[in-house]
């Protein structure tokens, strides 16, 4: 089963086992709609927890998980990931697509040329970096306009520019 990180358990709120969530979406009202999430360390370590009450505040998600009901036992559980399963993930709108949709995708230069294939998303504090696997070697690019000119997941391709400079 592939599970995707949607959100960071910070520490625990009061004393009846509520979490404060940091959200890894661009999607955080789907905090206030989801029932249950895979919570671990990593999704190879994941329990599945209903989800029993949740809030947003100031770009926080608030919940209470079941099995979590006082503070000790949400302490235990703070730098704990959560996640969902694929099917649990909200639509993008066409011009979006989520970071593990490009792995996989033919990387090309502005004249069609192949560069090779994009291997992973490496998420940063500024931007995204894509690296890139050129069959000699990895390069590193940063996911900016400045340097890539289309994404295409129908096609599967990501068309980059400039990509000399990073030889």
């Amino acid at each position: 089963m592939d599970l995707f990180l949607t959100g960071n358990i910070l520490k625990p709120k009061g004393l009846k086992g509520e979490l404060k969530v940091q959200p890894v979406t661009d999607f955080p009202e789907s905090f206030l709609k989801r029932k249950e999430y895979y919570i671990g360390k990593t999704p190879d370590q994941v329990v599945l927890r209903k989800v029993l009450s949740a809030k947003l505040n100031q770009g926080f998600a608030w919940i209470v998980l079941e099995g979590i009901g006082s503070r000790e036992e949400a302490e235990a559980v703070a730098g704990y990931r959560l996640y969902v399963t694929g099917d649990a993930l909200e639509p993008m709108p066409d011009d979006r697509a989520y970071l593990h949709d490009l792995i996989g995708l033919e990387v090309l230069d502005e004249e069609g040329g192949k560069i090779g294939v994009l291997r992973d998303v490496l998420e940063m504090p500024a931007h995204d970096v894509y690296e890139v696997d050129t069959g000699s070697r990895k390069v590193l690019v940063p996911a900016v306009a400045d340097f890539v000119a289309e994404i295409d997941l129908k096609k599967g391709i990501i068309v980059l520019r400039r990509f000399s400079e990073f030889l």
